[in-house]
């Protein structure tokens, strides 16, 4: 059945005063036992009143609101879902803002707050969350409506499953198939193993089992063959199993397919060896099979995610966020920004990012009101004429060499200069070493690039370019909050995670907002 709106007093009573009295840090406390009424009205109670089924059965659900707190205090906190259950009984400032003071008994249960925040994720209302703060912020004069100026960028999150070789994580998929026909059957893993001729991934480690050198080639091929042996094995009983329990094993016995598929390699004469290099999608973890191996740079590996925040430059908050794979370039994130940005209904008239965005929608089919700040890529300034020298005629569509020489070009081509011509010309040398003539190739996006690398060689320009660095610390921010490591498996529960975390970030400039003007009111 529905469940009932949420109504706590708004006035503070003088137990819950003495206990904000004596918060000295985490403020956010404070700040929610006052504001909790405004952030969770009845409109938006309603709204997440809608994700429960209308019934008559059963007992009413626990108020969304009071759930959808505890949901945030807990990304503040970065406390576990037990963790919860015992700060609502033996931590006071958790009972100040949920309303329970000196309660004898957790207001719900940790199986009524997971189910919850599985209907968050399933109905998106995660990125209600975020909306809604930005809508409190509306209110406000100093965050009012206008049109967005942001900075986008991302941070490495290291994601939560583990990382294995070829080998671990054939065996750890092989083990899970095993595991799910045992408990199924409910017989004995052993047993369940000797049935199915995977005795050798029973074991605590594989590795173990194997007890081969591993700086032996030979050896190391002779232990691939092994594996390869026990899940071709799998494969074969599976098939033999009842279409309910093959469905279910098939789920991990797939993982270890596409191990094999991407890790291995059969020569002519069917000898198995391991592949050199890494696949472009290669799996890492079984236990979650949406990490990757990435860069966020040369020199930083990431095996998981990352995380993607953009920044409102002038009130300081968070309008969205996302995730990716670690091995996923970071422009393929603006399609999901630009979906959350629709439902704020707000314009976007500046963005800053970094050359990795350079690619992405927002930059390539952005129109005449959105402008963008982003360091150029460098041109190579070697012995020869760079491109800067050349002069693109846009109106014409016609590039000017150095020496005078006139060619039309295209965006996303490449410029030919004759060679005839250019084996006359008497700046060859400085130009090209070419028998063939000179080449120019025009970026797809030429002419924003052009207007970068200009708008940098100003004082203004470089200015404008530091504004950036904002969104940098937001990431720091949410990084403290969310941890370097991710605390779920998959891009979506991740994504919560990262939204709620947003929450917290904007709950706090808000916060720092409402103490400022009651310092001003206080002077007056």
């Amino acid at each position: 059945m529905r469940p009932p709106l949420w109504h706590p007093p708004m006035a503070c009573s003088f137990a819950e005063q003495t206990i904000i009295t004596h918060i000295k840090r985490a403020k956010l406390f404070a700040f929610l036992r006052e504001h909790r009424h405004k952030l969770f009205d009845d409109a938006f109670q309603e709204e997440l009143a809608a994700l429960y089924a209308p019934g008559r059965r059963g007992h009413p659900p626990i108020p969304p609101a009071q759930l959808a707190l505890a949901t945030i205090l807990q990304a503040y906190t970065g406390v576990s879902d037990d963790e919860v259950i015992e700060a609502t009984l033996m931590d006071r400032r958790w009972q100040l803002v949920l309303d329970c003071l000196d309660t004898e008994q957790a207001p719900f249960s940790k199986g009524t707050f997971a189910a919850f925040r599985g209907r968050l994720i399933d109905a998106q209302m995660d990125r209600r969350l975020i909306e809604r703060a930005i809508e409190i912020a509306g209110h406000n004069q100093e965050f009012g409506s206008r049109a967005l100026r942001a900075a986008l960028d991302s941070s490495p999150l290291w994601g939560a499953g583990r990382v294995e070789d070829t080998f671990n994580l054939v065996g750890h998929a092989l083990k899970k198939v095993l595991h799910v026909v045992a408990d199924q059957q409910e017989r004995d893993l052993v047993e369940i193993a000797k049935e199915a001729g995977a005795e050798l991934i029973c074991g605590s480690s594989l590795k173990a089992a194997l007890d081969h050198d591993w700086d032996q080639q030979i050896q190391k091929d002779e232990a691939l063959a092994l594996v390869l042996n026990v899940l071709q094995a799998v494969e074969t009983w599976v098939q033999t199993l009842q279409q309910e329990e093959a469905q279910l094993a098939q789920l991990s016995l797939s993982v270890a397919q596409q191990v094999k598929a991407q890790d291995v390699e059969v020569d002519e004469k069917g000898k198995a060896s391991l592949i050199k290099g890494v696949a472009k999608d290669r799996c890492i973890s079984v236990e979650d099979s949406e990490m990757r191996h990435g860069r966020k740079s040369r020199s930083v590996r990431v095996d998981g995610y990352k995380r993607h925040v953009l920044h409102d430059l002038d009130s300081g908050l968070i309008r969205a966020v996302g995730i990716t794979p670690a091995n996923t370039p970071e422009a393929s994130v603006t399609e999901a920004i630009s979906e959350d940005l629709e439902q704020q209904e707000v314009c976007l008239k500046e963005l800053h990012i970094d050359r990795a965005y350079l690619s992405s929608h927002l930059v390539r089919e952005r129109g005449n009101d959105l402008q963008v700040y982003c360091k150029a890529w460098p041109v190579r300034s070697g012995k020869h004429f760079h491109k800067q020298v050349f002069t693109l005629d846009w109106d014409r569509q016609i590039i000017r060499c150095p020496a005078g020489q006139e060619m039309p070009f295209a965006p996303s081509g490449t410029v030919h200069f004759p060679k005839d011509t250019c084996a006359q010309c008497p700046l060859k040398a400085q130009c090209t070493t070419s028998t063939k003539g000179r080449s120019v190739r025009i970026h797809p996006d030429e002419a924003l690039l052009i207007e970068l690398r200009e708008r940098q060689q100003t004082s203004q320009g470089r200015a404008q370019l530091r504004e950036r660095v904002a969104v940098e610390h937001t990431l720091a921010h949410i990084g403290w909050w969310q941890g370097r490591r991710a605390r779920y498996r998959g891009i979506r529960k991740n994504l919560f995670d990262i939204r709620r975390c947003a929450v917290v970030h904007n709950l706090h400039v808000l916060a720092r907002s409402h103490l400022l003007q009651a310092d001003l009111q206080n002077a007056v």
